[in-house]
């Protein structure tokens, strides 16, 4: 009889890109077990030049990648609003959400808001309020000090339960 394999903690950062704040949130996922490892955000000082809190984002998550030496990531997709330069500079913030891990060689995954909530919560709509309820069900020791860093706990979640089909996607198509 040939014993099966230990499985490994996996450690994963989730990401909320924001230029005025930038979730994160770090769990570790072993099989169908979560455990809060840490969150918080990333907060450039207002006033500044757009250049400027881009690289004040970049070095808060390097800070935080080199802390906690997360193994993946994941980021959550701009969706398109009715200011088109807001969803423009929102995506400079996620270029730079999705750059600083994969300066470390870590994957980036990137998951839809609505899948996001339907993972976390059951419903695509699910309110900020619901999604903070299921955290304190699904992380009973995370206490995230702002709705970003709850976002970004509810992705690193997200891509805990979706992590295999996602690395099977990326295998598929060569990457």
């Amino acid at each position: 009889m040939t014993a099966l394999p230990i499985r490994q903690p996996v450690r994963i950062i989730g990401i909320d890109p924001g230029l005025r704040r930038t979730g994160w949130g770090v769990i570790e996922a072993e099989g169908n077990r979560l455990v809060y490892v840490a969150c918080g955000s990333v907060e450039p000082p207002d006033g500044l030049p757009l250049s400027s809190r881009l690289l004040a984002i970049h070095e808060g998550l390097a800070a935080v990648l080199s802390d906690h030496k997360p193994m993946e990531a994941a980021v959550e997709q701009t969706f398109v609003n009715k200011d088109g330069v807001a969803t423009l500079k929102l995506g400079q913030a996620r270029g730079v959400a999705m750059l600083a891990p994969a300066m470390f060689g870590i994957t980036v995954a990137e998951y839809a808001p609505n899948q996001v909530k339907k993972t976390v919560v059951g419903a695509g709509h699910a309110d900020k309020q619901q999604i903070a309820m299921m955290l304190k069900i699904l992380l009973p020791k995370a206490e995230p000090p702002s709705a970003d860093a709850a976002d970004a706990l509810a992705i690193a979640i997200t891509h805990a339960h979706h992590r295999q089909s996602t690395a099977l996607r990326l295998k598929v198509v060569g990457i």
